[in-house]
């Protein structure tokens, strides 16, 4: 699979939102699309889907013009995963799936043995095999999710595009959806498209980083962005940056006047640390006030204090 885009412009009517957008991914791919609100993440999306056309420019797959393909050669192609939440829950797990399967029906929609296997396999593939007859209403969130990309899976398309796939859902399940479209995409070698907000995780993760912002888009492995500055550049703000050590956001807390010294166990200051930081109060190994960290202790002015909320109320800070 390959999908270029020549040049294309995207928006709606006469508004454009992103233009002289040049393109590529190839097969066995994870690439996070990331960005500001409103920077054109799910025009994109829509514009790669065939949902709308591009204002100028076009969008080739397998050297086939999207826009002129009919709707059942496209959906032989890609299959989309929308960032809905899932309201219909008279459906169980397998015949969510099973929709997956609507290219390849007959006009009745009956599934033949051969659809059946490849539902069980896309099934199997998210991890939901054993739950394939609970009803949507049974199960969590996590796994209506896993539900809808296994439905993608059995629509069985060398290209998936996803919306914001883990919009609404808790942290356990942000992650482990992540790392399920990772894994996907050098099992099946088929190329996943995302939209995501979650920056941390598209730095760990993504093969590479489409960045949209105002000037346009730049593309790249997520190491090479990070180098370059365009990555923290797209997200400056005064409250935060990105650390180009580690890829993680630090915030900018307000500092008080306070200085204190630290010393001890790295693990247990390590956490001290973050909450000075969080507090306001400033390391300072000069500092008057000297805090020792020794088998689980704190120790300031000879008094022991047993866990970190103890020493920030003798501190004065909570």
């Amino acid at each position: 699979m390959n999908l270029i885009t020549n040049n294309i412009s995207i928006g709606y009517n006469k508004h454009v939102v992103q233009k002289g957008l040049n393109l590529k991914a190839d097969s066995g791919r994870l690439i996070c699309l990331i960005g500001r609100n409103g920077c054109g993440k799910s025009t994109l999306l829509r514009t790669l889907a065939g949902l709308q056309p591009p204002l100028c420019g076009q969008v080739m797959l397998d050297n086939k013009n999207i826009t002129k393909l009919s709707d059942n050669e496209r959906s032989t192609l890609l299959s989309l995963v929308l960032t809905d939440k899932i309201e219909v829950e008279n459906l169980t797990i397998f015949e969510l799936a099973a929709l997956g399967r609507f290219p390849y029906t007959s006009w009745n929609g009956a599934l033949r043995e051969e659809d059946k296997k490849i539902v069980q396999n896309a099934l199997n593939q998210v991890n939901l095999l054993s739950l394939k007859d609970k009803m949507l209403s049974e199960v969590s969130d996590g796994e209506k999710q896993r539900a809808v990309i296994a439905k993608a899976l059995a629509q069985d398309t060398p290209l998936v595009l996803l919306d914001e796939p883990t919009s609404h859902l808790d942290l356990a399940n942000r992650i482990e959806i992540m790392m399920l479209l990772r894994s996907l995409s050098v099992m099946t070698k088929k190329t996943f498209i995302l939209s995501t907000h979650e920056l941390d995780l598209a730095i760990k993760m993504a093969d590479f980083l489409w960045l949209m912002n105002e000037n346009g888009t730049t593309t790249g492995i997520p190491e090479d962005l990070m180098l370059s500055g365009i990555f923290q550049q797209s997200f400056e703000n005064r409250n935060f940056n990105f650390d180009t050590e580690d890829g993680h956001y630090r915030i900018f807390q307000p500092k008080g006047t306070l200085k204190v010294a630290v010393q001890g166990n790295f693990e247990q200051t390590k956490w001290l640390k973050r909450a000075f930081v969080r507090c306001g109060i400033i390391e300072d190994q000069n500092a008057e006030i000297k805090i020792q960290v020794i088998d689980n202790q704190f120790i300031i002015n000879n008094k022991q204090f047993n866990s970190i909320e103890n020493l920030l109320t003798e501190l004065n800070f909570l």
